[in-house]
């Protein structure tokens, strides 16, 4: 019983934290609310929450408009570039039709089906992890006559668009222009 209290400290601490990162302690309120109001709630409750759906965005308040692009993630430092590409991968709905324009290293890459994709992968600060953003350029292109070698540093613009293949939603600039 003890081992399980603690625990159930433990998690609600770590949450605490990582909930209270981004200045919104909304989240975090509705837990240690919870946490005070009944005393017989297990350490599971506190694994199953889920952020409320009226939430749209944890990046909501960044202004990452620049040079009639709604979304320019040339102008944002390594981590909030990341951040916010996360975000447009998380709640792609929120960026529909947005104009964006971002740099990272050109990737390509295909299917069992032969269907080629092209993507501008987005570092972030560490340079650990990258987030990458698919693109179609505007106009007939085929690879790799019109493309530049992978990894090469490239700044893409064009339209923020999602698609289905089977089950998963993929997240993808359409008319894109691309600068090495």
């Amino acid at each position: 019983m003890k081992i399980k209290a603690c625990f159930a400290a433990l998690t609600a601490a770590v949450l605490t934290l990582a909930l209270t990162g981004c200045g919104d302690t909304s989240a975090a309120d509705k837990l240690i609310e919870k946490q005070t109001s009944s005393a017989s709630t297990s350490s599971e409750d506190y694994l199953l929450y889920v952020p409320d759906t009226e939430s749209k965005s944890y990046a909501e308040g960044i202004d990452a408009a620049n040079d009639g692009f709604d979304v320019d993630l040339t102008i944002l430092n390594a981590t909030m570039t990341y951040s916010q590409v996360y975000d447009m991968v998380t709640n792609p709905d929120l960026y529909l039709g947005k104009k964006v324009r971002a740099r990272g290293n050109f990737a390509y890459t295909t299917n069992e089906e032969g269907g080629e994709y092209f993507a501008v992968i987005i570092q972030d600060a560490t340079a650990c992890c990258g987030q990458g953003i698919e693109f179609v350029l505007k106009g007939e292109h085929s690879y790799p006559k019109d493309y530049p070698a992978l990894d090469t540093e490239i700044t893409v613009s064009g339209v923020f668009n999602t698609y289905k293949e089977g089950t998963y939603t993929y997240c993808q600039l359409l008319d894109a222009e691309m600068t090495i």
